[in-house]
């Protein structure tokens, strides 16, 4: 178990800046996530703390050391990549053995080890199994295991899990997160994959151009990004232009092409000024639909699509004013709107309605 501290990271590859004056802290056992759009930098920040990449400026520390310039191998991690990387030719116990092997551990210890690593992740008395007689899901087992046994101070994980199909993507989601936290394991881990980072991290952190939009819990940045992107990034959301009429109290009343509608911000010590440009940010999730008009928040508009996944209803409405489908998810449906002639309302309470700045 290890802290991490990064400061003023730079890391260009010819004339591209991948890594921009980038300050990061993680603290000993914490399970904590890389996320953006591709090219954001997520990767070669794992790569840079891991050793693969050395900065161009910028310090990387491991709780007091400064390891910013100390080889990959002797930084102590492990890393586990999208592609599996084992040894088609080897079993599974010589594959999880191999980095001990290359440290030259004592073979009783080995044995040991080995066997330890593989009860963690559920694979006992499989070593003698050839990889080629491996399911998907166990051979990335056997992956978590080589990653595990060399006692890592730190866990890096590059998009281990998108080869999988979905139920098997859930179940090892649980498996790592069970394995991180029941040994006290520092984790790094990168992910397109937002339902797998809000599942599974203590604390995430949105990349853009090399540096970091936002950093916090899943509930803070899914319930209060700090911009569009963010917003837009993690989960759905529909994101409506406007200009600030005026604040009352800790609401903020926002003029839109579908109407007035009553907002917070979502940085608190932020109060946009009257006439000021913004941008309103509203999950589809936290809007209801009526056929009946709103007190507040009431966006006026025609049925152009909707659909029924049996636990949820996925609608999107069409309002005058507003270029783009207002997409609405109404969980537990107990009936299914189609084919409405009629205008429809969708509202949403000013808690859910947020304020981000202008794009």
């Amino acid at each position: 178990m290890v802290s991490i501290h990064i400061r003023g990271l730079v890391k260009r590859f010819d004339n591209v800046v991948a890594i921009d004056n980038l300050d990061l802290d993680i603290a000993a056992g914490e399970l904590f996530f890389l996320l953006g759009p591709s090219g954001c930098g997520k990767t070669t920040l794992l790569r840079s703390i891991a050793g693969f990449h050395l900065p161009d400026a910028g310090t990387i520390e491991f709780d007091d050391d400064d390891v910013t310039h100390v080889p990959a191998h002797k930084r102590e991690t492990a890393m586990m990549f999208q592609s599996y990387a084992l040894w088609p030719h080897l079993n599974v116990f010589k594959n999880v053995a191999f980095g001990l092997e290359e440290r030259k551990v004592p073979k009783a210890e080995v044995k040991e080890r080995v066997e330890e690593a593989l009860a963690m992740v559920k694979m006992e008395g499989l070593g003698t199994r050839k990889v080629n007689q491996l399911s998907g899901g166990q051979q990335q087992r056997v992956a978590l295991a080589r990653a595990l046994v060399v006692r890592p101070r730190c866990l890096m994980l590059d998009e281990p899990l998108s080869n999988l199909d979905a139920k098997l993507r859930i179940e090892m989601r649980s498996e790592i997160r069970r394995i991180c936290k029941e040994f006290g394991l520092t984790a790094i881990y990168v992910t397109h994959d937002q339902k797998e980072a809000l599942s599974m991290a203590d604390r995430l952190a949105v990349l853009d151009a090399g540096r970091i939009a936002q950093i916090g819990t899943p509930e803070e940045v899914y319930r209060r990004p700090r911009n569009a992107l963010v917003a837009g990034f993690i989960g759905e959301t529909n994101l409506i232009p406007g200009t600030v009429a005026f604040s009352s109290g800790d609401k903020v009343y926002v003029k839109t092409g579908v109407g007035e509608l009553a907002a917070r911000p979502a940085n608190p010590d932020w109060t946009p000024e009257p006439e000021e440009k913004v941008t309103l940010s509203i999950r589809p999730e936290c809007l209801s639909l009526t056929t009946t008009s709103q007190p507040q928040n009431d966006i006026v508009g025609h049925l152009s699509e909707s659909v029924y996944l049996g636990e949820v209803a996925q609608y999107s409405l069409i309002a005058d004013g507003h270029p783009d489908p207002i997409h609405i998810s109404e969980l537990n449906p107990r009936r299914v709107i189609r084919d409405s002639e009629q205008a429809l309302h969708a509202s949403a309470k000013p808690e859910d309605v947020v304020l981000l700045p202008a794009d």
